[in-house]
């Protein structure tokens, strides 16, 4: 059975999607997959974002479905009745870790620095995402920082595009790369789809080119 890991080294992309009205999710969701990119990491930036997760889990199943700013073990419970795979988390908080880990959901929580990285050894994890990684020094700084921990695997997000996708996809410790750039909030409110399906296979291009 492929792991959530391997699905998401697979990919190489999460989508980071902020969602108004969750009557767009759905078509959201099959947009992505249309593209290639059968993953959506629903962000709780916005009141709809548990019922557009609900509607993915229920309409669309073969999208992995992932929920997003995740800042309360409050939030990870709601995630988790409504479907979603997988937690992010824009930083460490013990108390989001404990409650995902105490019910079995994966969690990638934030660091940025070698100290958050080392609380997140301590909590066991192996995957961590690392944000913001563009403000912070992109591909390089990740490089620089990670050395000292052989075996961990990130998911740099924050300033990842289709133009740097690549210099991060480089690295052997990158997992995939977050990013919202193939379905920006405004390209969602218009249903603009048909661009976001585009977008999205743009990305799944380069993905391939670079772990062929």
């Amino acid at each position: 059975m492929t792991s959530l890991n391997d699905r998401l080294r697979g990919l190489g992309v999460v989508p980071v999607v902020v969602i108004r009205d969750p009557r767009r999710a759905v078509p959201l969701a099959r947009a992505l997959a249309d593209g290639g990119l059968p993953c959506a990491e629903i962000t709780f930036r916005t009141r709809a974002a548990a019922e557009a997760m609900r509607r993915i889990a229920a309409e669309a199943p073969d999208v992995l479905l992932g929920a997003g700013t995740v800042l309360t073990p409050g939030q990870a419970a709601a995630a988790r009745e409504a479907g979603a795979q997988f937690v992010v988390s824009p930083g460490f908080d013990p108390r989001v870790v404990d409650y995902c880990r105490e019910h079995g959901l994966p969690v990638y929580p934030g660091v940025c620095t070698p100290t958050d990285i080392q609380r997140a050894l301590g909590a066991g994890l192996e995957v961590l995402k690392f944000f913001p990684a563009g403000p912070l020094g992109g591909a390089s700084f990740l490089k620089a920082i990670s050395a000292p921990f052989p075996g961990l695997r990130f998911i740099p997000t924050g300033g990842v595009k289709r133009e740097n996708l690549r210099d991060y996809l480089k690295l052997d410790q990158v997992l995939a790369c977050g990013g919202s750039w193939m379905a920006p909030a405004a390209w969602i409110d218009e249903g603009a789809f048909d661009r976001i399906r585009d977008e999205a296979a743009r990305a799944v291009a380069v993905v391939r080119r670079e772990r062929r």
